[in-house]
């Protein structure tokens, strides 16, 4: 079930849990990135941010368990998602690089798709409450509210345009949004049936 998105403006930011999952595409990518994965996946990245309330001493390895996943701490910065309903949007993720972790995945990345850079790799942004989370992310049972793993906001999906940045602290990406990389554009109206008669509802 969904969470209605005005829950946003009633809840404290820090009360958000934003998870994300970077997916790569073996063709482009290859299958070895040099780095394993907490879930034991191919190709999939799961993470989040660490500023979150649910990392403060919960476990010892600060993750975070959603729907049977295990999402690793990694400070991250996402900016411009708020405008991913625009078909134009542009959002920017920054990733810490600090441990050479993405330098290893783009340099693996990169012997697959000369330059790639992780192009056409798809980013899910996946947000919650912390009031939802399972219990085994806490000592004991959660304390802010009763576990749900069904309470989601709408999922935001994104895929790499470019990469923009790589330095030894940080990797910045460009992303598109996805329906805007299959070239699909958005209606701008809908016509109606007794516009074009027999021919049903369709979109321009």
């Amino acid at each position: 079930m969904p969470i209605p998105t005005s829950e946003l403006q009633k809840t404290n930011p820090s009360a958000v849990i934003e998870l994300f999952v970077l997916q790569l595409d073996s063709d482009l990518h290859g299958t070895n990135t040099g780095i394993p994965t907490a879930n034991n996946e191919t190709n999939i990245f799961r993470f989040h941010n660490g500023t979150d309330a649910v990392t403060t001493g919960v476990n010892a390895f600060n993750e975070i368990h959603w729907n049977g996943k295990v999402y690793a701490r990694l400070p991250i910065q996402a900016s411009g998602f708020e405008k991913g309903g625009t078909q134009n949007a542009r959002p920017t993720l920054t990733v810490s690089n600090l441990f050479g972790t993405f330098s290893t995945i783009l340099a693996n990345v990169n012997t697959t798709t000369n330059g790639n850079d992780l192009t056409g790799a798809t980013l899910t942004r996946i947000r919650t409450l912390l009031r939802y989370l399972p219990n085994d992310n806490f000592t004991g049972n959660n304390p802010y509210g009763t576990p749900d793993n069904t309470q989601e906001f709408d999922q935001d999906i994104f895929t790499v345009n470019r990469k923009s940045l790589e330095s030894r602290t940080i990797c910045q990406f460009e992303l598109a949004n996805s329906i805007d990389q299959q070239g699909i554009k958005l209606p701008k109206r809908r016509f109606l049936p007794d516009e074009f008669k027999g021919i049903g509802d369709f979109f321009s």
